[in-house]
């Protein structure tokens, strides 16, 4: 069984016990947080789509740690003018475990 979930404007496919990270969440580690935005789910009874969620669904996950993510370096450069600027980003990230799809 396995269900595509949207989180932070992007979506995942998980299926329990599956581990993934996601864009930060509120809450402590430990902490069980629920994903309602269930776009698709798919079970033994067959694939159940959303228009564009479904309703009475979702995905329940236990948070594991907080973290960031890789830098990732932003070069900008404007030729003939002499102008360089090098920034960075890190992304806040949420490592959370899949514990079960609820409703599919």
């Amino acid at each position: 069984m396995y269900a595509v979930i949207e989180t932070g404007g992007l979506q995942y496919r998980v299926e329990p016990g599956m581990k993934l990270s996601v864009g930060k969440l509120p809450g402590g580690e430990g902490e069980d947080v629920s994903f309602d935005r269930v776009m698709l789910v798919s079970g033994t009874a067959g694939i159940r789509i959303g228009n564009p969620v479904l309703d009475a669904t979702s995905v329940r996950a236990r948070i594991l740690s907080h973290g960031r993510g890789p830098k990732v370096t932003v070069f900008h450069r404007k030729r003939r003018k002499g102008h360089e600027k090098r920034t960075g980003h890190r992304q806040d990230l949420t490592n959370v475990e899949i514990t079960e799809i609820i409703g599919g």
